[in-house]
């Protein structure tokens, strides 16, 4: 079956620019299908019909990969967009549970929780990857794996709350930004796992990770107009 993100996997892997790799066909994703239909010939529609899904992948067999390849989603990233919409109240039990299998959980309805979804997304993706110590603590992820000095999809981003110089903030997974802001992929963003919005001058330094187990990555930024996005007003 052929889905939005094998679309715009695909798109990313042949040079185009879809947005953040999130499964739902938004603006930048339309306009990415139709810069490639025009740079083949097809129809200009902004829709992947079957002569645009063929093109794709003869494109890809052109370049030298298998139809449908491209660089493949850190698993971690994956992990958590599995999950994406589930709310601390409204989905309680199901968010306590998955939070729960990769060990020890905070109650995401009483306790901030947005480093226990990092955790427990690199953990069920990568098992044999050091945590931090006390990873409920956002600031302790400045110690996780290695520092990037350029942000790349999934990477750990670490940011301030309140001010730069206090214990407080918050943690997730880079999917992209915008000129002013980075978006984030994370737990505990108005109370529930979502892509949101944080200012760019919130990273702390040394705030920016990748895990020490797996391949560093091969990518760069990924610029996006952030669409409905909205800036985080609650991560506590």
């Amino acid at each position: 079956m052929q889905t939005t993100r094998d679309l715009q996997e695909r798109l990313k892997a042949l040079g185009y620019n879809p947005g953040i790799v999130d499964g739902a066909m938004g603006p930048n994703t339309r306009k990415a299908v139709r810069e490639f239909q025009a740079d083949h010939g097809l129809g200009i529609d902004g829709i992947p019909g079957p002569r645009s899904w063929a093109a794709l992948d003869r494109a890809l067999t052109r370049k030298g990969a298998p139809a449908g390849a491209s660089r493949p989603t850190p698993p971690w990233v994956d992990e958590l967009m599995r999950r994406k919409g589930l709310h601390e109240d409204r989905d309680h039990s199901t968010l306590y549970a998955w939070l729960r299998s990769a060990g020890s959980a905070v109650d995401p309805a009483r306790t901030p929780w947005c480093g226990d979804a990092v955790e427990t997304a690199i953990l069920r993706a990568l098992p044999d990857e050091p945590i931090p110590g006390n990873p409920m603590a956002s600031i302790n992820w400045l110690k996780f794996g290695r520092e990037l000095k350029t942000p790349a999809f999934g990477a750990v981003l670490v940011f301030w709350r309140g001010s730069p110089k206090g214990w407080q903030g918050h943690v997730g997974f880079y999917v992209g930004e915008d000129a002013t802001h980075y978006h984030v992929l994370g737990g505990n963003q108005s109370n529930a796992i979502t892509i949101t919005k944080l200012k760019k001058g919130r990273l702390r330094p040394g705030g920016l990770r990748w895990p020490s187990g797996f391949p560093m990555p091969t990518g760069g930024r990924v610029v996006a107009d952030g669409g409905r996005l909205v800036e985080t007003t609650n991560e506590v």
